[in-house]
């Protein structure tokens, strides 16, 4: 990755220089990551996060011959994500996806009573 005629976030740049875990994120900068990575280049990339959570719950339910939602998806991610900080040294980009998942699994929750 090059920096040159680039915008990046705080945690990008800390990502590229490899000092993510040197600086203390706040709550309020980990919860603004969470935000920009769900509503910006991912959605981008991979559509709606509801219908891409949707697609993941159909592909599973499959495999696993049982009935799985949008809605569990989200919460099997934030599970994953606890699991990784039990081994190893979580990264804040640990935290980020897990604030992620949970605001995706309170969008499903509403947009399923809609």
């Amino acid at each position: 990755m090059t920096l040159k005629n680039q915008k990046l976030t705080l945690f990008q740049l800390m990502n590229y220089l490899n000092c993510e875990d040197t600086m203390v994120m706040k709550t309020d900068d980990l919860l603004k990551e969470a935000t920009k990575l769900v509503g910006g280049q991912r959605q981008k990339d991979y559509g709606d996060k509801v219908d891409n959570h949707k697609n993941i719950a159909t592909l599973w339910a499959a495999y696993l011959g049982s009935r799985v939602t949008a809605h569990d998806v989200a919460i099997m991610m934030c599970l994953l994500k606890i699991a990784r900080t039990k081994l190893g040294e979580p990264t804040n980009d640990t935290y980020i996806d897990m604030a992620a998942y949970g605001a995706i699994a309170g969008e499903i929750k509403q947009r399923d009573k809609e």
